[in-house]
């Protein structure tokens, strides 16, 4: 898969990402020194394999570069997030998936 450009809308607060027209986003929330995912919206249209994965990891490293932690309130960022635990050390103390 190409190289994805994911844009943090702070005002909408999401990052999203535009795969052949369509819309790919990721709901947050911040507080302190953390970030709240709270949901993965993926367009129907967007049907490459393994798209949902990429894009998730995409965001993780854009949130790993500002020191952010994160906390996965998606049920879908969690259960990537328990497969990949090479993200383990982004959540805040004391959280566990």
């Amino acid at each position: 898969m190409n190289e994805m450009e994911i844009k943090d809308n702070s005002f909408l607060r999401q990052f999203e990402t535009r795969v052949d027209g369509h819309l790919a986003k990721i709901e947050y929330s911040s507080q302190e020194r953390k970030i709240f995912l709270t949901k993965l919206v993926v367009s129907e249209e967007i049907t490459a394999e393994g798209f949902r994965e990429e894009f998730i990891k995409a965001v993780l490293n854009l949130i790993q570069e500002q020191n952010l932690r994160v906390v996965p309130t998606s049920p879908q960022i969690a259960v990537f997030l328990r497969k990949n635990r090479q993200y383990k050390e982004m959540l805040p103390v004391g959280i566990r998936i």
